[in-house]
């Protein structure tokens, strides 16, 4: 099949299960306005965040990596009323959006965006966890750490999803060890032999890692 008619069958797809409202395309349309990298999850992708949430019945979640808050909506959406997402992010100009538009889209109360290194946030977040869901999307060369922490964090039967598990297609290159490369290997490598998850990657437009903490 073509790739254009790939492209087709994803709007499709976001057409039919996932069509963004008013706040979301306004964040869209923000963000390149405001400097703020394009990098954040499509639609469907939102979608398929929200689909894993309601299989498990998430009632808090933990986000790594908030960029300009698209990704936090979805998450934030599709948890019940009471439910919580925490959500770190490094860039007080990004969270400053995030925080804007979580307000507009009506999610404030189920949403707390802490600022600062992810890792340094990470390592005092214990006496929030368990978690039921984390999603990590954030700077590369830390995603192995973040699985790590995301081990500790996420209770069995809960699930951790790690976004960008092709990087391009740069994983397959074995010239490329930069460390951001070398990082998603790792974390890829991670995902498929930790004996504590039962994981693969879904073919999302760059790879989503996916896996569930197995019971203790």
């Amino acid at each position: 099949m073509p790739s254009h008619d790939m492209n087709a069958l994803e709007q499709y797809t976001s057409d039919l299960f996932a069509p963004e409202d008013e706040v979301l395309r306004e964040l869209r349309a923000e963000m390149p306005r405001r400097n703020i990298p394009e990098i954040n999850v499509n639609s469907v992708e939102g979608r398929l965040l929200q689909f894993l949430l309601h299989t498990i019945d998430a009632r808090k979640a933990l986000e790594i990596g908030s960029l300009g808050g698209y990704s936090g909506i979805w998450i934030a959406r599709a948890l019940p009323a009471g439910g919580k997402l925490i959500t770190l992010e490094l860039n007080p100009h990004h969270a400053a959006t995030a925080r804007e538009f979580y307000a507009k889209a009506g999610v404030t109360d189920k949403v707390e965006l802490r600022e600062g290194a992810a890792l340094d946030s990470l390592a005092q977040i214990g006496p929030d966890a368990p978690f039921d869901f984390c999603f990590i999307d954030a700077d590369k060369p830390n995603q192995a750490a973040y699985l790590k922490h995301a081990l500790q964090l996420v209770r069995p039967g809960g699930i951790i999803a790690v976004d960008n598990s092709y990087r391009h297609g740069s994983i397959l290159d074995p010239t490329d060890h930069s460390p951001d490369v070398e990082s998603v290997r790792e974390c890829n490598r991670l995902m498929a032999s930790d004996p504590r998850l039962f994981s693969t990657i879904i073919t999302t437009n760059d790879g989503l890692a996916v896996g569930i903490v197995k019971p203790q």
